[in-house]
């Protein structure tokens, strides 16, 4: 068959229909396919928490445990006991693995108290108003590669001839860190008392001594229905059984050597009796439960007097549920809360979600326990049985309001954004703010776009125009070949190069953006006022070749007149001037160096598709305007623009979509911190930075990670919208003024 027959003409433009219709649904499907991903990685997130039985057993006790803990692998349980025994036992079977005494020549045991959420170390209060301290450890061995956890109870400092009261106890706060202990206990007449151990330790040999303190107390109103101790024994939170609070400062003391009172006031604005209260993981909030359904989060926060008050956080939803267990997370900011009818209700605080709320225990439970992976729940029924469930509760630190809105973190003095997502313990809150982020890659797209969208724009206009065909031959090729620079090369100048020079050069390169301008309108002026004949030498079309040397001398004298300018008007510190006259803070890597930086990176696209529009209007449109009389800027302005407007907007809109999505330059150029400050000279960090920099880091399939994918999700969606948008409007502005 003969390449020029009609039927081998329709065979080739068949094969390129199918070809071109087969490319273009393989790049939606393959942006469907992205967007599914992508979705199918964020949904967890926003899932609820789920139980089930797990195991019951008959309960290998013969008395109620006072205490109850399980190991992180949720194999064994710890029991403490009024006789002053620990028994550890198998959560399947309930076979008891192993009992110790725990200080019984003390006598029995009256009250217990853990240091704090996620802690090994207890206090036993023996009847005798002595206390021991005691700490549940676990060894993992892997003989022929089967897991065995071997677990002991170990005493801690027997030195210490601990005594708070003549006889029992009713309840026992206990806090404990590198410079002491503090132990608090309730007498049997109701009397708080409190000490202090004080920890030094002897450079030379090692030893560690403990100094004893009593610590007394103020004066506390209402009868003690519990009490807890910050773990940098610092607070001593005091609650009546109204709901009524009282928070002592451990460390200052008044005239009569009594401790004072920090803060004072009441836990519940709708009243009710405290049913229960615990300190969230860190020790930092107190949770707190009344029997009219109220569930509150409070810490304490700095007043405008340079002291502390106790600060109402947030209130749980609790659909009228009276609380009568929390057991805080080891892990996480979360908390479980068990209700009086068997009701068992999950919660984290940062998010303030509720993840579960079902009716799944029996009635009357007693002691029960949390794992440290907060996937098991323990519980000692009132019938004696052992009963345990698995929890499902991966992702419970996102919502949308801790995304989105400003969120109270705990040590905060008011609610803020702020994206910080890992730290090295813990007890450390994770921080999920996209608002830091989202405002940044605005923050970069705006200042990039400001610098780029004028300079491209008209740049375009002229080339395509005014400019003579052999220069623009010219020209085009060189501004479009710049496109073909790597970002991170830009980044890697703009980084090590620009921002130091600008940091260094602040009052040049403020002059320069000044006078450029400027010089640029004067010399056209005093060209245009040279004698024609001198300035009929100069060709159609090549007059910004002329501007080249007036461009290099302005920016020389820029620069050259910056320290004598800087001394004039900024006492020789333009940048300290800044801060301390304007109070506008400067860093090294800003704004203004990524706008100049992604905006030589932006500039290309956008100048490319503009002078390719403008010079794609028909010569008829601008011929007949200019034979009925228009000038050229008339045509330009009431013909040509309009005309290319579609071109000019699609161009506009494909920059600032390169330049919300740009990585390499924000990383390198900015300082990469999330905050929230339309300031040029502060940094920003953007969604698609943060992602470049976290997901390396981040353990796949956590909260961490699937939160990126989330950034990664929101930038999609962003950049999808301003393509339609964009599109929307470039087809209504081809139907507006394609009868031109």
């Amino acid at each position: 068959m003969s390449p020029f027959t009609p039927r081998w003409r329709h065979f080739k433009d068949r094969a390129a229909t199918v070809s071109v219709t087969a490319g273009g649904a393989g790049v939606l499907v393959a942006i469907l396919l992205i967007f599914f991903y992508l979705l199918y990685e964020v949904l967890p997130l926003f899932g609820n928490a789920s139980i089930e039985t797990r195991a019951e057993v008959a309960s290998p006790f013969a008395a109620a445990p006072l205490y109850l803990a399980v190991e992180e692998q949720t194999e064994i349980g710890f029991a403490v006991f009024a006789d002053a025994r620990g028994s550890f036992f198998q959560l399947d079977s309930g076979a008891i693995v192993l009992e110790s005494e725990l200080a019984a020549d003390l006598g029995p045991v009256s009250a217990v108290a853990e240091e704090s959420a996620g802690k090994r170390l207890l206090a036993l209060a023996h009847e005798s108003g002595a206390v021991s301290l005691h700490s549940h450890e676990y060894r993992l061995s892997y003989p022929d590669g089967n897991r065995v956890i071997t677990p002991r109870v170990e005493r801690r400092h027997p030195e210490l001839d601990i005594r708070v009261a003549d006889g029992p106890v009713q309840k026992l706060a206990l806090g404990d860190n590198d410079d002491g202990t503090v132990i608090v206990a309730l007498d049997a007449g109701g009397t708080l008392r409190a000490q202090r151990y004080n920890r030094s330790e002897n450079f030379l040999t090692g030893e560690v001594i403990f100094d004893r303190e009593s610590l007394s107390l103020p004066a506390l109103a209402g009868e003690t229905a519990d009490f807890h101790i910050d773990e940098n024994l610092q607070w001593l939170y005091h609650i009546d059984s109204k709901g009524g609070y009282a928070v002592i400062n451990l460390r200052q003391r008044d005239a009569a050597g009594k401790l004072q009172v920090a803060s004072r006031g009441e836990l519940f604005t709708r009243g009710g009796q405290l049913t229960e209260s615990a300190m969230l993981l860190g020790g930092i909030s107190l949770l707190a439960a009344s029997d009219r359904g109220e569930l509150v989060q409070y810490f304490m926060v700095r007043d405008g007097e340079g002291g502390h008050r106790l600060q109402r956080i947030r209130e749980f939803d609790t659909d009228g549920i009276n609380v009568t267990t929390l057991l805080p997370e080891h892990r996480r900011k979360g908390f479980v809360a068990l209700g009086r009818q068997g009701e068992v209700q999950i919660y984290h605080t940062t998010s303030h979600r509720r993840l579960l709320s079902e009716a799944a225990l029996p009635l009357g439970a007693g002691a029960a326990a949390i794992s440290p992976r907060a996937d098991a729940l323990l519980l000692v029924d009132a019938d004696g049985g052992l009963r345990s469930w698995h929890i499902d509760n991966e992702h419970p630190d996102v919502s949308w309001s801790a995304l989105w809105s400003e969120v109270w973190y705990e040590s905060y003095d008011e609610p803020e954004h702020v994206w910080q997502s890992s730290a090295s313990d813990n007890d450390f809150e994770p921080k999920y703010s996209f608002a830091p982020l989202a405002f940044g890659t605005l923050k970069a797209a705006f200042y990039t776009m400001m610098i780029a969208a004028p300079l491209a724009i008209c740049g375009a206009i002229y080339t395509a125009y005014f400019m003579a065909p052999a220069l623009r031959r010219k020209v085009k090729p060189m501004i479009e070949l710049m496109e073909a620079l790597p970002t991170v090369i830009l980044g890697f100048l703009a980084g090590l190069w620009l921002a130091p020079l600008i940091e260094d050069k602040l009052t040049a390169v403020v002059t320069l953006m000044l006078t450029l301008p400027i010089g640029v309108i004067l010399f056209a002026f005093l060209w245009s006022r040279l004698p024609l004949a001198i300035r009929a030498r100069l060709p159609e079309g090549w007059h910004a070749a002329v501007l080249i040397p007036v461009v290099l001398f302005i920016g020389y004298a820029s620069f050259a007149s910056s320290d004598t300018l800087e001394l004039l008007f900024f006492s020789g510190d333009m940048r300290g001037w800044i801060t301390t006259e304007l109070g506008i803070s400067f860093d090294q890597r800003n704004a203004l160096v990524v706008g100049i930086a992604m905006g030589m990176a932006v500039i290309p696209t956008i100048f490319s598709i503009a002078e390719d529009a403008i010079f794609s209007v028909p010569k008829h449109l601008s011929y007949g305007s200019l034979a009925l009389g228009a000038t050229p800027w008339q045509t330009l302005v009431g013909v040509v623009i309009p005309t290319a407007s579609p071109g000019i907007f699609s161009g506009l809109m494909i920059g600032l979509g390169r330049a919300v999505g740009e990585t390499m330059i924000v990383l390198m150029a900015t300082g990469n911190t999330p905050i929230m400050d339309v300031n040029i000279f502060e940094g920003m960090r953007t969604l698609s930075a943060n992602i470049a920099v976290e997901v390396p880091e981040a353990e796949v399939d956590s909260t961490h990670y699937r939160v990126l994918f989330l950034a990664a999700f929101v930038l999609f969606m962003f950049t999808f919208m301003v393509n339609t948008v964009a599109e929307l409007v470039r087809q209504r502005l081809r139907i507006k003024y394609g009868s031109l």
